[in-house]
């Protein structure tokens, strides 16, 4: 008999997402405007806390039109962790900019603020001071902001909060990409709540939300006729798809809450074998737990993940960070060795608020 298939984290649809499409077509809001867009973003700011919410087609898209908003242009430099996902640095590029790569620090896996500062002063004295510091929360855990923000303050240098990992998480009370001068989220399908495919970009500065829109709906200027005096972009979100993501709103909650048990059950099983390691929960934050990851500490991960794949579950490996992708071989990085020795040792298990107590004790026994 075959063996049920469980994936890393799959989406888990509500009650409502039908109930928000059905009304968009029966209004027939076919289109990136509409009552489920505007709810949506109305949404995202008061969960998030901020006064500005522009709803794109992905994070990417988002990360893209905040560096754009910031006026980052050819030649100008873009510190961003090296620790994460490809799509934060990868908008870097498409502005003409060049990365240059931050490692962790071990608390938060996050970016380290000590070698935020050096990678800070020696840009300087080369010449070319930063004018963007994007910052990851990976897997959901905050980064240590606090730290972070005030070097990035002191040198007067605007924070990109990339919380496309951690919608939801908290640091002090307050909401994950809230602190920078722009956060953005991803709901890509995959996360923990989905609209298919989307993003966001809220900002408390009213300019920047409506540039980041005007470039998003091709950049078409204020005239009777079709005007363009800026390259724009179709990155809108569609009012289809924003009332997915109003639905998964509504449980973005209990998602949450079930995304912590997952890694608490894990942990509790794991961690007596002295096998297995797990990221902590740095003081004064509080983690959505997208994923929970394992540090193997006696067995190659690639082993292990072959091992669950033989029983049809599916893992991945942690990110592999930016500073060794080849695409980024000439870029700055100034690093430690700590995101190298956790790429090395870490795997992503299965985490999607769907899996059943049996699941997960099928994965804890081949993991043991």
């Amino acid at each position: 008999m075959t063996k049920k298939r469980i994936y890393l984290s799959p989406p888990h649809l509500g009650d409502n997402e039908l109930k928000y499409i059905k009304d968009a077509f029966e209004q027939n809001w076919i289109t990136t405007s509409g009552d489920n867009l505007d709810a949506f973003e109305k949404e995202i700011c008061n969960n998030a806390g901020v006064e500005n919410c522009v709803a794109l087609n992905s994070g990417t898209a988002a990360i893209h039109l905040a560096l754009l908003s910031l006026g980052i242009e050819k030649g100008d430099e873009v510190i961003c962790s090296s620790f994460t996902f490809i799509a934060s640095a990868n908008p870097i590029v498409y502005v003409g900019a060049t990365p240059v790569f931050v490692d962790s620090e071990t608390d938060t896996w996050n970016m380290s603020p000590e070698l935020l500062e050096k990678a800070i002063l020696d840009r300087i004295k080369k010449g070319k001071k930063p004018k963007a510091i994007v910052v990851v929360h990976l897997f959901g855990q905050p980064a240590k902001l606090n730290e972070l923000i005030k070097i990035a303050s002191a040198y007067e240098i605007p924070i990109l909060e990339d919380a496309a990992e951690s919608l939801g998480s908290t640091y002090g009370g307050k909401m994950t990409g809230s602190f920078g001068s722009i956060g953005i989220y991803s709901f890509n399908g995959n996360k923990i709540i989905t609209t298919s495919g989307g993003g966001a970009l809220i900002t408390n500065n009213k300019q920047i939300a409506e540039k980041a829109k005007f470039l998003a709906t091709q950049a078409r200027d204020k005239a009777p006729h079709y005007q363009h005096s800026e390259t724009g972009y179709n990155y809108r979100m569609s009012n289809v798809l924003a009332g997915i993501g109003l639905g998964q709103l509504e449980v973005l909650q209990n998602r949450i809450k079930r995304k912590r048990a997952i890694f608490d059950y894990y942990k509790k099983q794991l961690e007596p074998t002295e096998k297995f390691s797990f990221l902590g929960e740095f003081k004064n934050t509080y983690s959505n737990r997208w994923l929970t990851v394992i540090i193997s500490l006696k067995e190659n991960p690639e082993v292990l993940k072959a091992k669950l794949e033989a029983d049809s579950i599916e893992s991945r490996p942690v990110w592999k960070p930016l500073h060794l992708q080849p695409v980024f071989k000439d870029a700055p990085a100034y690093v430690d060795g700590t995101s190298e020795q956790l790429f090395e040792k870490g795997l992503c298990l299965p985490s999607g608020t769907a899996m059943t107590e049996e699941d997960m004790n099928r994965i804890i026994l081949l993991l043991k």
